[in-house]
């Protein structure tokens, strides 16, 4: 589900009162990290997560976890960044 211009800026606006709730940093995109985005992204529909590495590898953990979780990046700044997955059955957020 592609996102448009005006869903992501609402989503943008609803990510600055989150706090990330996963955290990569020296040992990368393990299994364990990769299943706490899943479980995040299942339960929350919008997470922040914060990457800890040089921005070459932010940007490939950043493509891995869009291709893998079939997540929306709805943005990105310096170390954080904000992903938008809805949920099959029971959405929370209503995009407009």
């Amino acid at each position: 589900m592609a996102l448009t211009n005006a869903q992501k800026k609402y989503l943008r606006g609803l990510t600055h009162q989150l706090d990330p709730v996963v955290m990569v940093a020296d040992k990368g995109l393990t299994e364990n990290v990769r299943a706490e985005i899943e479980q995040a992204l299942e339960h929350h529909e919008l997470i922040k997560i914060r990457l800890r590495a040089e921005r070459d590898q932010r940007s490939e953990w950043i493509a891995e976890i869009t291709r893998e979780t079939r997540a929306e990046l709805v943005h990105q700044i310096g170390q954080v960044a904000c992903y938008y997955r809805r949920h099959p059955k029971k959405p929370k957020i209503a995009l407009p």
